[in-house]
This record gives structure tokens, C-alpha cells and sequence, in this order.
């Protein structure tokens, strides 16, 4: 299996991305994970938060494969445990799935097409983040998973 990783628009800040950087290089240990950043949209202040969405949407979409299973990180999605989201991972490794692809959408989410097509909804919690944070939390969390996965000591239990 293999992961792909979607986000909308660059990460601005030097230090997360320094930090994103840095974990998807350690991802790479365990898995191939594909990060891939949909350039923002031209324009956005000329748009409405449905059309944005709309134009958004129409970009995920394009780098969707027919046998990708699409997983939105989404403030409405189940919540995990680090140890019950590795577990989730696990299941995704032994289903034979050839790729698990992560949505991470802009600052107002996803178009009702995008939720359409998505297989499930993960939320890192109850709070909101920005997206660009949520990408650094989520990339750790799948580290974590990884290292939980193979009873590695960076996750105390």
C-alpha cells in the first residue's frame, strides 16, 4: 500500500514546514507516502466560500484514482486515540488496499462532491486548526502510527 497525502496551498510558515519535512522523511522508514500540495487558488478573494470550495474540490478530484480509498481530514470525522488510529492503519495495510489517500482541504473544507467520493472522515480533534497546522498534527499522528505499529519507543504507553 502506499499513502498519498493531498493539501490545499503551500505552508507558508518556515518552521512547520521545516517540521512536516522532517516527518514525512521519517514516514518513508515504513511506508511510501506521497505528499502532494494543490497550489491555491488564483483569485480566491474574488470568490465565494461555495465556489472556492467548488474550484477546490474540482482539483482534489483530478488526482483521485478510481481505486483510491479517500479518507478527508475533517472536524466532523471520527476521532482516534494514537493507538486506536494506528490500528485503523493496520487494518488499511491488511485489506490490500493499493492506495489510502488523506485529504487535507482549505480554510472553509470540501465541496459536496469531494464528501461524495470520500470513503471515511478522520478529525484530529474537537478543536479547530488552521490547515497548514493540521498538517504538521497529522503527519505526526501517522508517524506515531507507524512507530506504534512496530513497538517502537517513541509512543509511551
Amino acid at each position: 500500500m502506499k499513502i498519498n497525502l493531498l493539501a490545499i496551498g503551500k505552508t507558508d510558515n518556515r518552521n512547520l514546514q521545516y517540521l512536516i519535512d522532517e516527518y514525512t522523511k521519517r514516514i518513508g522508514f515504513y511506508i511510501s507516502l506521497n505528499f502532494e500540495i494543490i497550489p491555491d487558488i488564483k483569485n480566491s478573494k474574488n470568490l465565494s466560500e461555495s465556489q472556492q470550495k467548488q474550484v477546490e474540490g474540482n482539483e482534489i478530484l483530478k488526482r483521485i484514482g478510481k481505486g483510491d480509498t479517500i479518507i478527508l481530514l475533517d472536524e466532523k470525522g471520527k476521532m482516534y486515540t494514537s493507538i486506536e488510529f494506528s490500528e485503523f492503519i493496520q487494518k488499511k495495510l491488511n485489506s490490500g488496499l493499493k492506495t489510502l489517500v488523506f485529504v487535507i482541504g482549505g480554510p472553509y473544507g470540501f465541496s459536496k462532491e469531494v464528501y461524495a467520493r470520500a470513503n471515511g472522515k478522520v478529525s484530529l480533534s474537537s478543536m479547530t486548526f488552521s490547515h497548514q497546522m493540521v498538517r504538521l498534527l497529522f503527519i505526526e499522528q501517522l508517524y506515531r502510527a507507524f512507530t506504534i505499529l512496530r513497538n517502537e519507543p517513541y509512543h509511551h504507553r
